[in-house]
């Protein structure tokens, strides 16, 4: 029988910098499924990638003093080492200054263009620097960005612009028409409530405020912006040709079965991208799904702190599988997961250390403790082992189910739900009271065999998941793979067989305090790593790195109208102390503090989420503008400002009182 095709991307990682474990989850859970595909006797393609095109990447190759093609190269090398040692298969790696894909681009640009769907014209509205957001005046609120709730200014600039209202009618009819194209469901309805239905914009689909980017061949001043450079990756890794001469991969695998993509991209992959698709006269991918976050439990991640978990620091501690274990289960179908270096401490010990680990150590030393590793199927059967193998030959039929879904982690808790069962059925059998029992010789043997096939039933389930761990378990209990197909018989390992005779430890167990200790030293070096690294831009800054008694050179700014004294004192500014401090939860962004000012309390609403953990914000004597106006940030009143400087890097900083002074009083 001929095989199904089945095609699998995640989104293209972004070569800003070496990827976290957050990043690291998505690439992991798009293998698991191509690998169970693989498993239901799919023919997969699996694609992954790195987007290595923009300003970002332009800027941080200016201040590594290197080209953006070598600090390109040096992020997607390192990327690619991560996802390998993750120990995923996909089977193309795409780059998006691969020639191919930028000369594809290049014509797609071009035909939609004398299609009439590309126009030029002018990006113009309120723009926000420190978000680099271009917004309309209706989506400002009070006036301000919606993000960082500071202040917009006019600007302009000529670009192309994709005519997105065009297909519009189209894409919502649709999504009406497919229910199961945008995945999970409240995805889907975001996307129709807050982008197309309230009516769509025209795309700005290129730039000239920067060169790193794929040309527009007929209008050298501009470059490609990032999504129809970006998304166009998932079709001209198969061959795509604007001509019509596409590759073999694109007649055999396009429209995708499936874009893995985290829930912040949705919009440009249920939107954008589609009507890209609709523009070329190209089938849509028939699921997008959107998944949720791995979020740090300890606050924002940032290597000054040192708190950065990353994949092969983990590796190093724990494992691939053990990762691969943890990032699967741990992470629900809708909602954000969270991570910890403790969490992670407990599952190793609990689930993989005892659940698994155990069950198959004591299956392997019990067998050759009783009869010299040899395993025999006597038949001697009693009513418990009807009940073992109804949950072990059911488990198969779960598992594809959730998997049908992609609830990867409730899949893997089948799994896990047959290990433990068999850990059950152990404390019922009690093979250490039969051994006992010369008479119940053969009753023990069976049930040292009914174990070895429930394991091994249960490590063939697996191995999409945790592939080293299941070829490990089959190589201890000297077995084959035996393919889906015969999952649903009980009693296929060959009676006679023998099982290694040294046991390995799948999985020890951890001491928590002596991994928190490693795990200081992780965080010691990330600190001292972005130490120097800022000692370094400060040294390029200053132009003189021989001297290190050398005053700061400082920044220079634009000159400000001169105001006198009256109007400084309009400005009423006073040092406050937070006392709480919140996240706006309509906001990635924003922060709701609440701020004492001698006897009162003040909420103030301040973009400095991104620099700052609510946690971090609590103590803080800061200076606020005490007599500004209030007004609505998010949804949320906001009765006041908070100041703050930038440093180097552009990063806003606090500013606040040098000694301990009282709330409340005034400055000037």
């Amino acid at each position: 029988m001929e095989k199904k095709n089945y095609y699998i991307t995640t989104a293209i990682a972004y070569t800003s910098g070496k990827p976290h474990i957050g990043n690291t989850y998505e690439i992991v859970l798009a293998d698991s499924i191509a690998r169970y595909k693989r498993f239901q006797g799919y023919n997969v393609r699996f694609q992954t990638g790195t987007d290595e095109h923009g300003q970002k990447i332009e800027l941080k190759a200016e201040a590594a003093g290197v080209t953006p093609k070598q600090y390109v190269d040096n992020v997607a090398g390192e990327i690619k080492r991560i996802w390998d040692l993750m120990n995923t298969s996909y089977d193309k790696f795409i780059r998006t200054t691969d020639d191919y894909h930028e000369k594809q681009v290049q014509k797609i640009f071009k035909k939609l263009y004398d299609k009439g769907d590309i126009y030029k014209g002018h990006y113009e509205g309120m723009y926000c620097t420190p978000c680099e957001s271009f917004w309309t005046e209706s989506q400002l609120v009070d006036g301000k960005c919606p993000d960082c709730g500071r202040e917009c200014k006019p600007a302009k600039e000529e670009a192309y612009f994709f005519k997105m209202s065009k297909y519009a009618d189209r894409l919502i009819e649709y999504i009406n028409n497919h229910p199961e194209f945008i995945q999970p469901v409240s995805r889907k309805n975001e996307m129709m409530n807050n982008f197309l239905l309230p009516g769509l914009q025209d795309l700005c689909v290129s730039r000239t405020s920067f060169k790193w980017g794929i040309p527009v061949d007929f209008d050298d001043k501009h470059v490609v912006y990032v999504w129809l450079d970006a998304l166009t990756n998932y079709i001209t890794g198969l061959g795509y040709d604007v001509d019509g001469n596409n590759g073999g991969l694109f007649n055999e695998f396009w429209p995708a079965d499936l874009h893995l993509i985290g829930k912040d991209i949705i919009r440009f992959h249920t939107i954008y991208w589609p009507i890209f698709l609709m523009a070329l006269d190209l089938p849509l991918p028939k699921q997008v799904f959107g998944h949720p976050w791995l979020l740090q439990g300890d606050g924002k991640m940032s290597k000054s702190k040192g708190n950065v978990i990353y994949a092969d620091d983990l590796v190093d501690l724990f494992g691939v599988d053990a990762v691969r274990f943890f990032v699967l289960h741990e992470m629900p179908f809708e909602n954000d997961g969270v991570i910890t270096w403790e969490l992670l401490v407990e599952r190793m010990n609990s689930e993989l250390a005892n659940t698994l680990g155990n069950l198959v150590n004591r299956t392997i030393s019990m067998s050759n403790k009783y009869f010299g590793g040899v395993v025999n199927n006597t038949g001697v059967a009693e009513e418990v082992d009807e009940d073992l193998k109804k949950l072990v030959l059911g488990t198969m039929a779960k598992v594809d189910a959730k998997m049908e879904e992609l609830r990867v982690a409730d899949a893997m808790t089948e799994i896990f739900n047959l290990f433990k069962r068999c850990n059950k059925y152990i404390d019922e059998t009690m093979p250490w009271a039969l051994a006992k029992d010369e008479s119940k010789k053969e009753r023990l043997e069976t049930v040292l065999y009914n174990l070895v096939e429930s394991i091994l039933i249960g490590a063939e389930l697996l191995e999409p998941f945790m592939p080293e761990t299941a070829q490990r378990i089959r190589k201890q209990l000297n077995a084959q793979p035996r393919g889906k197909e015969n999952l649903n018989t009980f009693g296929l390992y060959p009676s006679g067989s023998k099982v290694t005779e040294t046991p390995e430890i799948l999985f020890a167990r951890l001491d928590v305090k002596e991994v928190m200790e490693k795990v200081e030293e992780i965080r010691a070096k990330q600190k001292a790593v972005a130490k120097a690294a800022a000692n370094g831009a400060e040294s390029t800054k200053s132009g003189d790195n021989s001297n290190d008694n050398a005053a700061d050179a400082g920044v220079d700014v634009e000159k400000a109208p001169e105001i006198t004294i009256d109007d400084f004192f309009k400005t009423q500014l006073r040092i406050g102390q937070i006392i709480k401090c919140e996240n706006v939860e309509k906001s990635k962004k924003l922060l709701c503090s609440q701020v004492k000012l001698g006897s009162e309390v003040r909420q103030i609403v301040s973009g400095l989420r991104p620099y700052y953990t609510a946690e971090e914000m609590v103590g803080k004597k800061v200076v606020v503008v005490a007599n500004l106006k209030p007004a609505k940030l998010a949804g949320v009143m906001s009765e006041g400002m908070l100041l703050c400087a930038e440093d180097a890097e552009g990063k806003p900083v606090l500013l606040t009182a040098e000694k301990d002074v009282p709330n409340g009083v005034s400055i000037g």
